[in-house]
Parts: C-alpha cells; sequence; structure tokens
C-alpha cells in the first residue's frame, strides 16, 4: 500500500460501499460528477439537505480511494411558481406571480434579487458550515442562454421516443394513446411570463412556434436565442446527465421506486442521449418529531438548515445523517432526544480518539469511520474538549448564558479546542433557552430573594448546609461524598431527605426540582452559594 493509500478495511461506511459500485459499474474515470439538485421554490429543509450530505458523505468516500471528483448541486430556478408556502411573508403579493418562473417571483423577505434566489442564498451560506462545498449551477441562467438548445432540439426530434420511454412505465389507465400530441418542451410567454402556453408547431430544427392561453401572445422562436423554452422534467433531467457526464445521483424514495421517475429517466438517458444512466441509491424521508407526515417545504411546516445548526453543532448534525442508514427514515428531535444525540457523538468521538473501548474491531473501525465523515474539515489536530451537553446547560444557565466564563470555569480548555466547545456551547444555550421543557429550565436565584416557605426545621437544615457543607462544596472527591452528607444532614434533624433537596432548590432556583443537587452545588461554587443563602 502506497503512503497516501487507505486501508481498505478502514473504508467500512455505506457510502464507502457505495463509492466501490460507482467504481466498479463505471470503471476507471478521470473524473467522477457526482450530481443532487432542488427546486428553491420554499425553505430549503432538513429533509432536503439528507440528498445533499448524502451526495457530500459519497463524494468525500471516493476522495478517500484516491479518486477525483466533481460535486455539482443544481438549483432549478426554472421551474414553475406553483404555490405559496404557508411560511412566506405577504403571500397576498405571491400570489400574483403564480405560473411565473421562480427567477421572476419577487423576494417578500426584500433581501435579495428574486424569491428562488433567497432561498439558494439561505442554503448556499450554510454549507460551508457543515463542510459541503458543491459547484452550484442555476438552471434559469443556463436555459436563458440557450445552453441547452442542442438538447432541446435532440427531445423534439425524438418525441416519439420518449412518448414511448413514459408509457414503458405506466399502466394502460395513465398511458399515452398514439392520437394524443406530447411534447417535450413548454414555453414560458415572453409577454406575460407565465406557462399556461401550448406549443402550436416545430419546424423539425430549432424553430418553435407557441401561443398563450393567458394573454393571446402568439410568436416562433429559435431554440438558439429565446431562453424561455424549457424541457419537461422527466427529459430535463436525464438531458442533464448527458450534458454533466453525470455517474451518481440520489433520489428519494418517491423517485427511485420501481416504474417511478428514475426508470423512466434512465431509458430516455440511453435511447435518446446515449448516456447510461448514473448510478443511483435510495434515501428516505426526514421527519420532525412530532409532525405527522413528510416534511413539505409547499406547507411551511419544516425546519431549515440554519434551524437545525441552532440546536446541533455542525459534527453532530453531520453525524445523525452519517450514522443513520440511508434507506432508513428517522426524525430529528427538538426534545430532550437532543441530549442522547450528542451522548451518542461523544462516545463516538471517544472511541474514535481511544479513550473508550469498542467492543469489537470491526465496531472500533466503524465507530472511527463515522466519526471522520461527521468532521467539517478532516481529523482535528486534537481531541475536542468534552462536556457532557446536559451538564453544559447546567453551566450556561449557572452563568446566565454567559459563554467566556464556562469556559473559564472549566479551567483547562486548550485554545485550539476552543472554537468547537464554543459552538457547543452557544446550541446548548439555544435549545436550553428556546426548546427544552419548562422544568428544565432554571435561573439562580441572585436578586436577594428568598424562598418565604422554608420556616422551621427545615430553615435550620438550610443554614445548617450553608455553614457546614457549603464551605467544603470544592473539596469533596466526588458528587456522591457531598451528597452523602446532605443525607447525613436531614438524617441528623430528622428530616426526609427528599425535603431537605427540595428547599435547597427553593432556595437555589425557585423550583422544586433541578440538576442533580451535589454537582449542581459544586458548579456554582462556595462563594455564590454563600451569597445566595447569606438571606437565610
Amino acid at each position: 500500500m502506497s503512503e497516501n493509500e487507505r486501508n481498505p478495511k478502514e473504508l467500512c461506511h455505506w457510502a464507502d460501499q457505495q463509492a466501490a459500485k460507482i467504481i466498479k459499474e463505471r470503471g476507471d474515470l478521470p473524473l467522477y460528477t457526482c450530481a443532487s439538485g432542488i427546486t428553491p421554490s420554499g425553505t430549503v429543509h432538513i429533509g432536503n439537505f439528507r440528498e445533499i450530505i448524502t451526495v457530500d458523505l459519497i463524494v468525500r468516500a471516493l476522495r478517500d480511494r484516491g479518486k477525483n471528483v466533481r460535486f455539482i448541486y443544481s438549483w432549478d430556478d426554472y421551474d414553475v411558481f406553483r404555490k405559496v408556502p404557508g411560511n412566506m411573508p405577504k403571500p397576498e403579493v405571491l400570489e400574483k406571480y403564480l405560473r411565473y418562473p421562480i427567477t421572476l417571483v419577487p423576494d417578500t423577505f426584500d433581501r435579495d434579487e428574486n424569491y428562488a434566489r433567497h432561498h439558494e442564498k439561505d442554503i448556499e451560506n450554510e454549507l460551508p458550515r457543515v463542510g459541503i462545498h458543491p459547484e452550484f449551477l442555476y438552471q434559469a441562467s443556463r436555459y436563458r442562454s440557450s445552453r441547452y438548445a442542442e438538447g432541446m432540439k435532440k427531445a423534439l426530434q425524438n418525441k416519439d421516443l420518449i412518448k414511448w420511454c413514459l408509457n414503458c412505465y405506466r399502466d394502460d389507465e395513465h398511458k399515452m394513446k398514439d392520437s394524443d400530441v406530447y411534447w417535450p418542451i413548454a414555453a414560458f410567454c415572453s409577454k406575460c411570463n407565465k406557462d399556461e402556453t401550448e406549443i402550436v408547431s416545430y419546424d423539425g430544427e430549432y424553430g418553435v412556434t407557441y401561443k398563450c392561453k393567458a394573454c393571446g401572445n402568439e410568436e416562433t422562436v429559435d431554440l438558439r436565442s429565446c431562453g424561455n423554452i424549457k424541457l419537461g422534467w422527466r427529459v430535463d433531467w436525464p438531458m442533464r446527465w448527458n450534458e454533466e457526464k453525470v455517474v451518481f445521483e440520489p433520489g428519494g424514495k418517491d423517485h427511485i421506486s420501481p416504474g417511478g421517475s428514475y426508470d423512466t429517466a434512465k431509458l430516455v438517458s440511453k435511447k435518446v442521449y446515449g448516456w447510461d444512466a448514473p448510478v443511483t441509491m435510495k434515501y428516505d424521508f426526514v421527519k420532525l418529531k412530532g409532525v405527522p407526515g413528510k416534511m413539505s417545504s409547499s406547507k411551511g411546516k419544516v425546519i431549515s438548515l440554519v434551524d437545525a445548526l441552532t440546536v446541533y453543532q455542525p459534527e453532530v448534525l453531520r453525524y445523525i445523517f452519517a450514522v443513520n442508514k440511508v434507506d432508513h427514515e428517522f426524525s430529528i428531535s427538538f426534545d430532550l432526544d437532543v441530549i442522547t444525540m450528542y451522548e451518542a457523538y461523544d462516545r463516538t468521538e471517544r472511541i474514535a480518539w481511544g479513550i473508550d473501548k469498542a467492543k469489537s474491531d470491526n465496531l472500533l473501525l466503524q465507530e472511527k469511520r463515522v466519526y471522520e465523515l461527521s468532521q467539517i474539515d478532516g481529523m482535528p489536530s486534537v481531541m475536542p474538549y468534552q462536556v457532557p451537553f446536559r451538564q453544559l446547560t447546567t453551566l450556561l444557565q449557572t452563568y446566565s448564558g454567559n459563554i467566556d466564563a464556562v469556559i473559564k470555569s472549566l479551567g483547562d480548555v486548550k485554545s485550539e479546542q476552543e472554537a468547537c466547545l464554543r459552538r457547543r456551547c452557544e446550541c446548548a444555550w439555544y435549545w436550553v433557552t428556546e426548546c427544552a421543557p419548562e422544568d428544565f429550565k432554571f435561573a439562580l436565584r441572585t436578586d436577594g430573594s428568598k424562598a418565604e416557605d422554608i420556616t422551621g426545621t427545615m430553615l435550620d437544615a438550610v443554614k445548617k448546609v450553608r455553614d457546614q457543607i457549603v464551605p467544603k462544596v470544592g473539596t469533596y472527591a466526588t458528587d456522591k461524598d457531598c451528597q452523602q452528607e446532605m443525607y447525613d444532614l436531614a438524617t441528623s434533624l430528622g428530616l426526609e431527605s427528599k425535603a431537605l433537596f427540595t428547599a435547597m432548590y427553593h432556595a437555589l432556583i425557585g423550583k422544586d426540582q433541578g440538576p442533580r443537587l451535589a454537582n449542581f452545588m459544586r458548579i456554582i461554587g462556595k462563594d455564590t452559594l454563600q451569597k445566595i443563602l447569606s438571606v437565610y
């Protein structure tokens, strides 16, 4: 094995298996083009992100096998604006642009030059944060510059063959009849911009005549210069496979199912454009926990990549997609499962860095590979500083969200660990303030107030905690030792330990319960504890 060649045993992820399949089926190529794309008709949600990161993982896997790879991401921004999503401002303005190409719809957020560009920029600006750097292709620009004139000409000259391809996977009820008129193209009217047009005739070369049903405009245009004619998507897709020489593109389970759009496009690609359809793989949907059904940007019921990155640090978000099998459905959660996901990532990180031992050599290789693929830009130079997410939420609430104070309190964070830790702190603070259940949230009594219900023997107990246990809170070897002394104190006063713990929570945060008390007291520190309890 050469110095730069990877040990095949290390390449054990599903993305590695797919990379091997691509190489086997397409042979040794000077360049492997992998593609993804979407219509920016609404918020690009975390379900759409699954396709993007699926391609990214396979691009990385191909490169780890020493291959030269081009990763293209197509914005299908010459598609029709069919429906106003539920989460868009000024819907009454957007309604006026239905049936326009989405690049001619205004951005009602008043930020970008048009509606499509708004949604494109939202994802383009975020992808580098998760280590994804595709080459973006803008289909409106390509069609308007007549880049696809030859591809459209070929489709028009083979429209009967395409009609046959489309019928191949249709049942008798849905097949086009011989008498049915079929055109593989559609036109946006040059006068009113709408797609409510019909093709009237084709001259066999580059001349197409269409008529607009909306405004009555009729004209003959030249495919080499007009820019307002485009292919229907079932033909556009295979035409672009040939144009870009795509060898891999995944698809959602609705497109990849037997007899679905991929099977049709595969036929058109080979029979009309002479290009073998790319190797594909099926990915399943991503759901939001507690939100039924497939996420849909047309309904406005979505979580964007920006939203997800407010709760999950980029490495953990990549991990969620890398650790789940690509053809399995899963849910993105914003409730207490967030803590569980961070714990799973941290466990994988400890195994990858040799801190924890894996149960087997195979599991070690799998955990290390998932961790590697979860990183933004290769393996870190040092192991990131680990603070359990749950503990971090306690620290942040104790320090009222002051991240600098939290990092300083930890005492041993290296400079090269700080940026990653700071990202985790930002996510933890957002989660605990915006997403966590109410009983998870707290704020220290730092205003001199007191719990009026602490009286009698319980008041004596709280004072004894302040005078006898708090001065030693930083000297206990373990939380258990501190907790045991609390139990002993309660017993000596004839109190139930649970009642004493509840009283302490009332005194410290004004709630019946909170973080594990002994650890919580050690985090708060004796000076702050004495200040809070000094009012009793």
